[in-house]
């Protein structure tokens, strides 16, 4: 089975993709830059996206329990992705796909184009389960595994807490707002991973360095017939204002006279 990610992707003969995606770390101090067209990246220390990380670990626990047959880690991105790569080979991936998208490509590299190349990968490899992250931490988009999905015609289990294998279909449970619910669904299909699915393993030492003998891969999307031309455009990227200080009071009428001195009663 193949595996695939954002920055890593995964496959078996049950073929299954598992896609890693790299983001900046959450304790990062982000700074926009000085023409709002951005958020300043240079010498901002980037990891695994936590969701694709989940998805990474969920592919290689299918191939331990001998359901699927290789993992294989892809991303998309300039020469730095390769490291998110060995991440999800020292994790337990068989192999890496490293999709070199760079320059101003990679600076509008959004959903559609990311599961357009995807779906390519996908199709190539013969996958028959391509498992993501639910969404990057960083953008928050949610839309990379359902485009992909629709790009494949393909069933789709998204928001996956649980996910096992039921003769030729797979169930999935599914985190709704309502609570839990259970599909079922046949492949070649997509799962994007949530939080509760699995906690992903710490790579040891002695598997990072067998993960620095590991194959990677090198295409560019045009090998893949895709064009990164984006559709959206931002216009504009601003800090959110800065928060003011509280103001402590003694007694609840000290709150109210200051709630109506400040139009909120």
């Amino acid at each position: 089975m193949h595996f695939w990610a954002r920055t890593v992707n995964i496959f078996s003969t049950f073929h299954l993709k598992t896609w890693s995606r790299s983001a900046c770390q959450c304790h990062n101090q982000i700074r926009v830059k000085p023409d709002n067209s951005s958020v300043v990246t240079d010498g901002v220390k980037h990891s695994m996206n936590p969701f694709c990380e989940i998805a990474v670990e969920e592919a290689v626990k299918l191939k331990e329990k001998k359901l699927i047959k290789e993992v294989v880690a892809v991303s998309c991105g300039p020469q730095q992705a390769q490291e998110t790569i060995r991440t999800a080979l020292a994790m337990g991936a068989d192999r890496g796909i490293h999709v070199e998208v760079s320059g101003k490509d990679y600076e509008t590299l959004g959903p559609l184009q990311v599961s357009k190349i995807m779906a390519a990968l996908a199709k190539k490899e013969e996958a028959q389960l391509v498992i993501l992250g639910k969404q990057a931490i960083d953008d928050d988009c949610n839309q990379t595994g359902q485009m992909t999905a629709a790009l494949l015609d393909w069933p789709q289990g998204t928001f996956a807490s649980e996910v096992a294998f039921d003769g030729d279909k797979i169930k999935v449970v599914r985190e709704i707002d309502g609570g839990l619910e259970t599909i079922m669904i046949s492949s070649p299909a997509v799962i994007t991973a949530d939080l509760r699915l699995n906690t992903p393993r710490y790579a040891t030492l002695p598997n990072i360095m067998k993960a620095k003998k590991k194959k990677i891969a090198n295409v560019k999307p045009a090998d893949l017939g895709v064009d990164l031309t984006s559709r959206l455009e931002v216009l504009r990227v601003d800090e959110p204002p800065q928060r003011e200080a509280g103001v402590k009071v003694e007694t609840v009428d000290d709150l109210v006279s200051k709630l109506k001195d400040a139009g909120r009663l």
